[in-house]
């Protein structure tokens, strides 16, 4: 098996128990959407079925919802624990007309129906599917045509610092492993979307130490949920070693931790036709 396969049960149970504190904690994810709230002034759609892919406590979904109030908003979470903490905050109007409806299903096998939302809004939630490509095409099957898909995920250079700390520490795996922007670009064509725009930057959080690292990523519910990880507690050895390698990163006085934050958007374009009118179906396949 591949040590960086997602346990998604794993995963599903530490989103839905970080659920009430997630909020307070994820400043960065938090920035990262209201970044990509401000594209979305550039683009020229006016939705009437949103996708809320990945929505976890449902802020996002609750901006996209005020900035396209004839829209329906379906905010589809792996965690029921996020799904039940973004119902608690969600106004008496929208609760009364149902301008957000919940879905709690995987990314990775959308329960809609195809052609059936025209836009898909993600935000840091692809990172966690164990394969991008076909979760791309899944994403492209239930858009309509000349529907928009926007997204961000984390590129390889995340927790570059913290990657580099628990090198040499054990024989398991620590961090999820992240898909680079020209790929994801590549991925997108492969599904079958049109103009793809792919773009990156760098945030850096700062720590004082690797403690306040680690318990950020824990409330979050961002635990190590691969296949390779360690089963029990870091033993006393090994968390020596974490530490003395991560201090040698610390800069002004603070530990740094980098993350690689990758935007992306593409259209769902009109099937290209025959020349008696048939769709022209694009399939890839190997001889063995």
């Amino acid at each position: 098996m591949d040590e960086f396969v997602i346990d998604k049960k794993m995963m599903r149970r530490s989103f839905s128990r970080a659920a009430a504190a997630y909020d307070a904690t994820a400043v960065l994810q938090r920035e990262v959407c209201t970044r990509m709230l401000e594209r979305l002034d550039y683009i020229k759609l006016q939705p009437a079925q949103l996708l809320d892919a990945g929505s976890g406590t449902g802020w996002g979904g609750r901006k996209l919802a005020e900035k396209y109030p004839a829209a329906t908003v379906i905010s589809l979470d792996i965690a029921i624990g996020m799904l039940q903490n973004a119902q608690s905050h969600s106004s008496w109007w929208q609760k009364l007309f149902g301008g957000v409806r919940q879905l709690c299903a995987d990314v990775e096998a959308l329960p809609l129906a195809s052609g059936s939302v025209d836009m898909v809004w993600s935000n840091l939630a692809v990172q966690w599917c164990n394969d991008l490509p076909a979760t791309f095409v899944e994403l492209q099957r239930v858009l309509k045509t000349e529907g928009l898909l926007m997204f961000s995920t984390f590129g390889p250079d995340t927790l570059k610092e913290l990657r580099q700390a628990f090198n040499g520490v054990d024989e398991r795996s620590h961090l999820n492993r992240f898909a680079d922007m020209h790929d994801i670009g590549d991925m997108l064509m492969q599904a079958g979307f049109a103009e793809p725009v792919m773009d990156m930057e760098y945030m850096t959080l700062t720590y004082d130490d690797v403690r306040g690292v680690l318990q950020d990523l824990k409330t979050i519910g961002a635990h190590n949920a691969t296949a390779g990880r360690g089963q029990g507690l870091m033993g006393k050895n090994a968390w020596a070693r974490l530490l003395e390698n991560y201090e040698k990163l610390r800069r002004d006085g603070k530990l740094p931790a980098t993350y690689e934050v990758i935007y992306g958007h593409a259209w769902k374009p009109q099937a290209r036709l025959s020349s008696d009118g048939s769709a022209i179906i694009k399939t890839s396949f190997k001889i063995k």
